[in-house]
């Protein structure tokens, strides 16, 4: 028996995230931020001093498009940039307090929404969920 070929999975997918994204992206207009200037935050925020290349792996945007916004997070006083050490080619990016106290003001309200999106699944769910995703993820990354 041959596989049918349907489409649904990769629809509700992409409107799911659509969906996401909007309303993260409504959110974040509250706080005159971009999606991608709150994931840079979100990224320096959980994970602490980070180069450049490394916030762009974790929110999956090019170095160009990360100088622009490292330099506009930079103008309103939430980052700072420093010299590498070890390094002279890399560039360390560190919240400034101004960073860490929009980023507590702002994640509660994010970490309840995106709990609140999730709560209707089980623990069991939210696993298998994660694993088809990362097998989907998987395949298209081949």
């Amino acid at each position: 028996m041959a596989n049918k070929c349907t489409n649904q999975p990769f629809l509700i997918l992409m409107q799911t995230s659509r969906a996401l994204q909007e309303r993260i992206r409504d959110d974040m207009m509250k706080n005159n931020l971009s999606i991608t200037e709150f994931s840079v935050l979100e990224v320096l925020f959980h994970k602490g001093k980070q180069t450049i290349q490394q916030i762009g792996k974790s929110v999956l945007i090019t170095s160009g498009s990360m100088t622009y916004v490292i330099d506009r997070l930079e103008q309103k006083g939430f980052l700072k940039r420093s010299a590498c050490p070890d390094d002279r080619r890399a560039i360390h990016v560190t919240l400034t307090d101004a960073g860490f106290e929009i980023m507590n003001n702002i994640m509660p309200e994010h970490e309840d929404f995106v709990d609140r999106v999730f709560d209707s699944l089980t623990s069991s769910e939210v696993d298998t969920l994660v694993d088809f995703l990362k097998r989907v993820k998987e395949k298209v990354e081949k």
